[in-house]
């Protein structure tokens, strides 16, 4: 399908955040939205039908004769607009209740509220935005780290739609010659164009994976990186918490088991947002609650990105904590070896082989840069730390781009074969599919179903 622009009715939702402020916006989008705005806008001079794009006008909103708020309204023209329509943006005092009494007011006069997403929907429908713009839109709202909202920026501007529209552009290219060879006699096409197929099918398959090979990055800057730390009892695995954060945050106490439950943390290191959570002390125990405790301790384990396993160096390393250990990944643990104050005996070496330590005195304060360090190690074996941030794929790219490059190699397969020509009906089956799920990354096809499980995650007004 591709966008329509014939849409027929006129929206409006509050566009800022409910709470005491200092002011909200109340935004209008829709052919009625000038008409709305003369219904419900006094102030000196022209009503804002009449008057041009980018006009700010002072004056009141007013339902049943009633003034409701002092406000500035904002003319906008299509298609010179987010949307795309013709758009007025009310700016009322903050607060509970100025922005709801407007919003009621504008819906009495024409105006239906709008859907979660409607606004940027109308974007992408009128042309203004593709699809990966728009969820670029989503994930600039939702960004955690400055290194997230400036990625999030480059996707907006059209980075990754450019890298995509390329892959697709190639496809479509070698699809028509795949065409071409089956509609006309070979004697009327340049004797290249079957020859040069393959390379030109590979090095686009190249373009999908070296593309899809940056989820991981954009995985970890939309959904942060969930960073568990674990342990046997009293290792000071919350003292651990409370140090990186900055803050205290979880009780720490000589008696072991004091943590009976998981507590979650967000902080960001190198740009990276990362989910710090806590856990119960992994061991043996009759207590229900602690070992309830310890079953949601082991389900954080299963889903983590990162691992901080904490050990008491001044203590052998008892089987049962080695067993534990050798349960976690190496290449994404980091091992503490705390209490460094009280003496080692514990050491790198008696580790099993391939873990990586850190010694610290977290009592005193002392190791926690070379814990930061050590993260920031392991997290750069996803993201190039010291690359300038760039459009990164998300989950829904990512399958897409599978599936395109699957077809890819289905098609590269069929063209190298013997007798090549003799496979062109099954190798253009297979360059259409790939063209098929490339444009959908963008938008070039896409369903009713598709835009509302995107949009549908956008807050109102957006």
């Amino acid at each position: 399908m591709e966008p329509d622009a014939a849409i027929t009715d006129t929206i409006a939702a509050i566009a800022t955040p409910p709470g005491i402020g200092g002011l909200a916006v109340i935004r209008v989008s829709g052919p009625q939205a000038l008409e709305i705005a003369d219904r419900t806008f006094h102030g000196r001079g022209e009503p804002p039908s009449r008057r041009p794009a980018g006009t700010f006008v002072h004056g009141r909103i007013v339902s049943a004769d009633e003034t409701l708020d002092e406000v500035l309204l904002l003319v906008m023209r299509a298609p010179h607009s987010y949307t795309g329509e013709d758009t007025i943006e009310i700016q009322c005092h903050g607060g509970l209740v100025p922005a709801r009494r407007i919003l009621r007011a504008v819906l009495d006069a024409g105006a239906r509220a709008a859907e979660p997403g409607e606004f940027t929907r109308r974007a992408f429908l009128h042309g203004k935005l593709d699809l990966a713009q728009a969820e670029a839109v989503l994930d600039l709202v939702h960004a955690r780290s400055e290194r997230a909202a400036a990625a999030a920026l480059r996707q907006l501007e059209g980075s990754l739609s450019s890298s995509v529209q390329s892959i697709y552009d190639e496809t479509a290219q070698a699809l028509a010659d795949v065409e071409a060879l089956l509609d006309f006699p070979e004697e009327d096409l340049p004797e290249h164009v079957l020859a040069s197929l393959p390379q030109r099918v590979a090095a686009v398959i190249e373009d999908i994976e070296g593309l899809a090979r940056t989820w991981d990055e954009g995985h970890l800057l939309r959904e942060g990186a969930l960073v568990v730390i674990s342990g046997p009892p009293n290792v000071g695995k919350s003292t651990l918490l409370n140090l990186l954060l900055g803050r205290e945050r979880a009780i720490v106490s000589h008696v072991p088991g004091t943590t009976r439950d998981t507590i979650e943390e967000t902080l960001v290191l190198e740009g990276i947002p990362l989910r710090v959570v806590d856990t119960a002390g992994l061991r043996e125990t009759t207590c229900e609650v602690e070992r309830a405790g310890i079953r949601r301790a082991r389900r954080e384990l299963s889903s983590a990105d990162l691992h901080l396993f904490v050990l008491d160096c001044s203590r052998p390393l008892e089987q049962h904590a080695r067993d534990e250990l050798a349960a976690l990944p190496a290449a994404r643990t980091i091992v503490v070896l705390n209490k460094q104050d009280l003496g080692c005996v514990l050491t790198p070496a008696d580790l099993p082989s391939g873990y990586s330590a850190v010694s610290t005195s977290l009592l005193q304060g002392r190791g926690l840069e070379d814990v930061r360090r050590a993260l920031g190690l392991v997290l750069e074996r996803h993201v190039d730390l010291h690359q300038s941030p760039h459009a990164v794929v998300s989950e829904r790219h990512r399958e897409l781009l599978q599936r395109a490059g699957a077809e890819m190699r289905g098609a590269l397969d069929l063209l190298r074969a013997e007798h090549a020509d003799e496979n062109l009906v099954l190798a253009a089956e297979h360059l259409r599919s790939a063209l098929e799920n490339t444009g959908r990354v963008i938008g070039r096809t896409w369903t009713e179903e598709l835009l509302d499980n995107i949009f549908s995650r956008f807050c109102i007004g957006k």
